[in-house]
């Protein structure tokens, strides 16, 4: 930093620009937000169906294969996906209370990821075993879990591998309950060593860096069981009717994260203004750098503007439109904002126009929402390469699929590494001006 200016004597000073400091929320605060999220869609589950429903429900939806996609509102009923969500969502925000992690972007975004995911594919039964592998890894090294927990959390996404092996073959449930059980855990034991080393192949381009990890531990898994000529069903269930409830559901809930962060933080313009500057790629944690109220009011600007882009495009919405939609809102916490996801969403829609598939098709859909895991590019080089991010991906996330058999959840986080993997690397050699950030003074 340069070295300030002599004044002159009896010159009258400059006024200068008081430095934005965030108000400190306490943690206490943050942990209630959560809960608050989690008993919020819990009780929503009640104004579906009753609990009957809802028990019989989550009984399908803990004995079905879980495969890609696999709408849990379809399979159980719209009752228990909710409140599959929440229970989900609870146990992570337990278990990260008890490893003493704190409050912050990355756990914000894992708690909402799993919640979202907890509506197409993720359920007890199929995330505990992983979450255990991640557990067994942290005792072998002598280290606390809580060193591992994003893996543990994000690791989930391989959850069709313990319930397709235990439910999706046709074996006796003896043998097949076990087999699954053991696949997850050994799929979450070695999860946290692959995920530190394929960050370096996208260079924290792509969010979804454990997408991108468990897209190859799923690819790896299918190899195997191909192998063995067993094969999985390409799976489409999904809400057969759209339901006003869910828009007002999430609307409510997007709704209250804006009027926190107004209310908390009465500097929120150059808060937001400041949060907007950053580039997003790994590790960017919006609360640490930014405040807790700032972070919850992009988040709920993100969940608006990923409604917005569905009506738009003319869908409805499901189970895994609120996974992406979740997801998206999840990453505000943690490198993914209004600015920089606008180009990856653009690109989308793009490839749509030029490319085979509808723009409300469920695929193209999906994709606008979860490719915004390459918002990091938008945000570092700019509007163009971001269009191109998401034009690229829309190609890619299409054929990658049949890799991992449908065993991967976060399809557009293996598809995103590629994608990173490929256009970065050229961007630098094109000399491509790089966003920096730098504090107001």
């Amino acid at each position: 930093m340069a070295a300030p200016k002599l004044l002159r004597k009896n010159s009258p000073q400059r006024a200068t620009k008081e430095p934005y400091t965030f108000p400190e929320i306490p943690q206490k605060t943050r942990e209630q937000f959560l809960y608050l999220t989690v008993l919020f869609t819990f009780v929503t589950g009640f104004f579906f169906n009753g609990p009957l429903e809802i028990l019989e429900g989550l009984y399908r939806i803990h004995t079905s294969t879980s495969i890609l996609l696999s709408d849990y509102m379809e399979i159980g009923n719209i009752g228990s996906a909710f409140v599959n969500s929440a229970l989900l969502m609870l146990l992570s925000v337990i278990m990260a209370k008890k490893s003493k992690t704190t409050v912050g972007g990355p756990l914000i975004a894992a708690v909402f990821t799993i919640g979202g995911f907890a509506f197409f594919g993720k359920n007890l039964y199929n995330s505990l075993p992983i979450m255990g592998g991640v557990l067994l890894h942290a005792t072998f090294r002598k280290e606390p879990f809580g060193k591992f927990i994003l893996p543990a959390f994000f690791g989930t996404a391989l959850g069709p591998l313990v319930s397709q092996i235990s439910f999706g073959y046709s074996w006796p449930l003896t043998y097949s309950i076990p087999l699954g059980i053991a696949a997850g855990v050994l799929a979450g034991f070695i999860l946290p060593p692959l995920a530190s080393q394929f960050i370096r192949f996208h260079q924290g381009y792509n969010l979804y860096n454990i997408g991108f990890t468990c897209g190859i531990v799923g690819m790896l898994s299918m190899s195997l069981l191909r192998g063995f000529a067993l094969e999985n069903d390409r799976t489409s269930v999904l809400l057969s009717e759209g339901n006003f409830g869910l828009t007002v559901y999430l609307s409510v809930l997007f709704l209250g994260m804006i009027l926190f962060g107004l209310i908390h933080d009465r500097g929120y313009q150059r808060g937001l203004s400041h949060l907007l500057k950053r580039p997003g790629q790994l590790v960017s944690d919006f609360v640490a750098s930014d405040g807790f109220s700032v972070t919850l009011l992009n988040m709920g600007l993100l969940g608006f503007l990923s409604m917005g882009y569905l009506l738009a495009a003319g869908g409805s919405i499901n189970g895994p439109i609120i996974g992406g939609i979740f997801t998206v809102v999840g990453f505000g916490a943690f490198g993914k904002h209004v600015k920089n996801v606008l180009p990856i969403m653009a690109g989308i829609y793009l490839a749509n126009l030029i490319f085979q598939w509808e723009v409300s098709a469920i695929g193209s859909l999906l994709a606008a929402l979860f490719a915004t895991t390459l918002a990091p590019i938008a945000g570092a080089y700019g509007i163009l390469p971001g269009i191109l991010a998401g034009f690229l991906h829309m190609a890619v996330v299409m054929n990658v699929g049949s890799l991992h058999g449908g065993m991967n959840l976060y399809n557009n986080g293996f598809s995103g590494g590629f994608v990173a993997a490929i256009l970065v690397p050229v961007l630098d050699s094109l000399n491509i001006s790089k966003h920096t950030w730098e504090e107001d003074e």
